[in-house]
């Protein structure tokens, strides 16, 4: 199945975009919606944008928030992902605790990595022995990584546990992030992108050139739908002109 593509003329246009398809998404699911967020720029726009100008048509009851990967920090931590959501968007809507499910950065990785797995594998519809979100939020690094997938540790996208620890290539940093069997078993995968540092790589990926294998991001076949959400810099390397 070819991936939908959808531009914005920049990123806050690409968030209002996505915003308002995640807000139809979720209200057309029938029972509960489980969606694996994603940390970076783009997705900030998206929390700060749903708050203030969504907060009261989407259908906030009816969502399970989980992450698809996280930094091994505390949660006050500016580094935190779920930090980042909490401030931006969790502060600002009416929302029950238990719609809530952080990976604790703060914990022994190892033992949080189970924890978490086992959390999602209670709580998120399973298909096939995997878990199924209605919806994993990715973004894509410089480097072709995406959730922690970075491309010298791509035994995590065939990694039979459902959740695995990564650490950052230059810092060194350890991550829990989300496999690849569980975030290509997803209903739907949508990629948010923006910037022209992400043009190359994102051509190179949907033209699935002779070197995009080496990008964890090119790996990425939900057996869902898969959406690409970018401005015009990230899809075409060049700015809008406003």
């Amino acid at each position: 199945m070819k991936p939908y593509l959808h531009t914005g003329k920049t990123p806050e246009d690409l968030a209002d975009s996505f915003a308002l398809q995640l807000i139809s998404w979720t209200k057309e699911a029938e029972g509960d919606f489980h969606l694996a967020l994603s940390g970076g720029r783009t997705p900030s726009l998206l929390f700060s944008l749903l708050a203030e100008k969504y907060s009261q048509e989407a259908p906030w009851q009816k969502i399970n928030f989980w992450w698809g990967d996280e930094r091994m920090v505390a949660p006050y931590d500016p580094e935190s992902n779920f930090g980042v959501v909490n401030k931006l968007l969790f502060s600002k809507i009416r929302l029950s605790q238990s719609q809530i499910h952080r990976i604790k950065g703060e914990a022994d990785p190892t033992e949080e990595a189970k924890r978490y797995g086992l959390e999602i594998k209670s709580l998120v519809p399973i298909s096939n022995n995997w878990p199924v979100f209605d919806l994993s939020m990715l973004g894509l690094g410089d480097d072709g990584h995406t959730a922690s997938i970075f491309p010298n540790q791509m035994q995590l996208m065939h990694s039979d546990d459902i959740t695995g620890i990564a650490f950052h290539p230059t810092t060194g940093q350890r991550r829990i992030t989300l496999t690849g069997k569980v975030l290509n078993n997803a209903k739907r995968v949508a990629f948010l992108i923006s910037g022209e540092s992400k043009a190359h790589i994102f051509n190179e990926i949907i033209h699935n050139s002779e070197n995009s294998s080496v990008y964890p991001a090119s790996h990425i076949h939900p057996k869902g739908e898969l959406h690409w959400f970018g401005d015009e810099a990230s899809m075409t390397g060049k700015k809008s002109k406003l």
